[in-house]
């Protein structure tokens, strides 16, 4: 019996998680963590039955245990409790699909309790991918991607021990507004940015898409899974969101995973590697497809990915400022405080004014990661 913790369980990954767990008579929920959803949260308690639980607030967790008073759960709140869902002596594997920086600390306190990781918070590697991979060898626990790009180059890896990797094409469906200028993103809406073409996503990953940050981000984590240089990381724009990723090698071979947009397969892989069992619903029907297109990037417009790529190769704690800006930015902007170009502009500001710190431990992120938050409040915030 696989037995799973989920941090994030009421959010968009861990929602299907726990659909796809519903269909394994092999797994088991153990532990669960949510932010502030307590309603959908307690009815995940009670279909699924977890060992323990843990919410953002102190009086959310008060309210939830008047709720589920009789039910034999236990309730934490607060990082004390992320701690515990993480490290949970039951648990065999944590599906890391909390959103933010706030991913970090639990995640590599579960990597030292000797839990295997399914990787959903991309916080995690870009942030400190330098702490967290020599972990996961320490440790020799399993870091399983479950983001469908890095899922997909994972895929094509297999059986490919040894064999020397050429490039890797992370593909992008280029988000809501691709093929629009500079000019014609000037006035475009909230409303606008959260029509994803293809994925269904929570708000703040679809605004990262729309940005082009989310590729950003994830050249970071391609760096640390799949140990390649910036040189051999290239995003590919695929309308379609057919091809998930793939991967060359020396001899010119190119392996690619394909598949419908579907988030259930990533996250159903990294649960029940290295086994692929049905998932319900429409498969890829070769007949149907009436073309699959390929375009470069275009970084000026799309500025959140040509900074991204300056953040890696810096390197230090300037991807902690690029992604604490990211955070910081996307969240005034679905509150409709500043308009979608802001968003670059502000992630550029924050790189040109934080100061950098080369090789920090988790702390240094941490206080990289206020500093940025402080700053963009005083520049931005009224």
């Amino acid at each position: 019996m696989r037995k799973i913790a989920i941090l994030g369980s009421t959010g968009s990954i861990g929602t299907q998680t726990l659909e796809v767990i519903s269909r394994q008579e092999d797994c088991e929920v153990v532990a669960l963590s949510a932010g502030r959803n307590i309603k959908l949260l307690e009815e995940q308690i009670r279909a699924f039955k977890p060992a323990i639980v843990a919410v953002e607030r102190e009086d959310d967790a008060a309210d939830l245990k008047q709720r589920v008073a009789d039910l034999p759960v236990k309730v934490y709140s607060g990082m004390e409790g992320l701690i515990e869902v993480a490290t949970y002596p039951e648990s065999d594997i944590l599906v890391t699909a909390i959103v933010g920086m706030l991913g970090i600390r639990p995640t590599i306190a579960a990597i030292e309790a000797g839990k295997d990781i399914a990787l959903a918070n991309k916080e995690t590697l870009v942030t400190a991918g330098h702490l967290i991979m020599p972990m996961i060898q320490k440790h020799q626990v399993a870091l399983l991607p479950v983001d469908s790009e890095h899922s997909a180059i994972f895929q094509c890896l297999e059986e490919e021990k040894g064999n020397p990797l050429f490039a890797i094409w992370l593909t992008a469906s280029g988000g809501p507004f691709l093929g629009k200028t500079r000019k014609e993103l000037e006035n475009v809406t909230l409303k606008d940015a959260l029509k994803h073409p293809n994925w269904s996503m929570g708000r703040k990953i679809t605004i990262d898409s729309a940005t082009m940050v989310n590729k950003g981000l994830e050249v970071m984590e391609a760096k640390w899974l799949f140990g390649a240089s910036l040189d051999q990381i290239r995003v590919l724009i695929h309308p379609q969101s057919v091809i998930h990723s793939a991967v060359e090698f020396a001899d010119g071979a190119v392996k690619a995973q394909l598949g419908t947009p579907d988030m259930r397969l990533p996250i159903q892989y990294a649960l029940t590697y290295p086994k692929r069992r049905p998932i319900p619903g429409e498969h890829l029907d070769f007949y149907k497809m009436a073309e699959l297109t390929f375009l470069k990037p275009d970084e000026e417009t799309f500025r959140g990915l040509y900074l991204a790529k300056k953040a890696l190769q810096m390197g230090g704690s300037m991807p902690t400022v690029l992604n604490a800006a990211n955070e910081k930015a996307v969240a005034l902007f679905l509150q409709e405080k500043i308009g979608f170009l802001t968003i670059p502009e502000i992630i550029e500001d924050c790189m040109d004014n934080i100061t950098m710190v080369d090789n920090p431990t988790v702390e240094e992120i941490l206080e990289t990661q206020k500093k940025t938050e402080d700053y963009i409040e005083s520049r931005y915030v009224s």
